[in-house]
């Protein structure tokens, strides 16, 4: 059994964004938006600002207060989305109710757009356009597969979970990849069994170690995108860690899996951004 662990991905992601910018002739720059201060939010702002640092790009991280009007926190948007100088947006997720989400994903410009959460941005992977940007963590999936040197050609892959987050991209990324994908959800009959059938499964169903021995066939490549805590209060994935790993033959662990490769997309995207709009 291989474990697959984010640092090294992330590691050679970094050096090749590191060699690409030095072609360039100025540094791209991230805006991070935050509405609140959920611990999430933050610890995620915190490490997305240490990759860019690492990288050699700027960030700037504009911050509201969760008591921020609608009107006035699409004003604000606004004016980061049209400034000239800056060549992507992180719109921390989800926001405070009263804000107007749907609003912000049709009016972010598409080449700012480094977490895929536009609807033009969503039909670009969908169609399998290269101009289009995937959700961050979806093409993190796909960076630790090409990582693992995992041909998908041709192989049967299972997703679990349909959110347009996660499951939805990761599995038109996977097809790109020209694999047999299914998608399971909470209506899938029989999930285990289907989960069984796969060669590569990759989880992001949202359920502390859901997923154990009975949906895994001996040598598939366990994908965990879960993160969630456990009774016992720690970190865990949707993986049954423990109990898959004894049959899987690549497992990616929670902590220290697909997450840890995240920042390293949202670089990448960064300065694929950056190149569209400069072009």
């Amino acid at each position: 059994m291989q474990e697959l662990r984010g640092i090294n991905v992330a590691n050679a992601i970094n050096e090749e964004i590191i060699n690409e910018a030095k072609k360039l002739d100025y540094i791209p720059h991230l805006a991070i938006i935050r509405v609140g201060e959920r611990p999430d939010d933050m610890s995620y702002e915190r490490g997305a600002t240490k990759k860019m640092d690492k990288v050699g790009f700027r960030c700037t991280s504009f911050v509201y207060p969760e008591t921020i009007t609608n009107e006035e926190f699409q004003k604000e948007f606004d004016k980061i989305n049209n400034d000239e100088d800056i060549d992507g947006i992180l719109l921390l997720r989800p926001l405070p109710k009263h804000l107007d989400e749907k609003a912000i994903e049709n009016r972010i410009n598409q080449t700012k757009d480094l977490d895929g959460i536009s609807p033009a941005n969503l039909a670009k992977v969908f169609a399998g356009d290269d101009t289009g940007m995937a959700p961050c963590t979806a093409e993190a999936v796909i960076e630790m597969l090409d990582y693992a040197d995992v041909d998908l050609k041709g192989k049967r892959a299972t997703v679990i979970g349909r959110s347009l987050v996660i499951g939805k991209p990761v599995a038109m990324l996977l097809m790109k990849k020209n694999a047999t994908v299914t998608i399971c959800h909470t209506k899938t009959v029989d999930m285990p069994q289907t989960c069984k059938n796969a060669e590569v499964l990759v989880a992001a169903a949202g359920v502390a170690k859901m997923v154990d021995s009975s949906y895994v066939s001996d040598g598939a490549i366990v994908i965990d995108v879960g993160i969630n805590v456990d009774t016992n209060g720690n970190l865990c994935g949707d993986v049954n860690y423990e109990e898959v790993s004894k049959k899987a033959s690549i497992i990616t662990p929670v902590p220290g899996g697909v997450g840890s490769v995240t920042t390293s997309v949202l670089a990448k995207h960064l300065l694929k951004g950056a190149m569209l709009r400069r072009a």
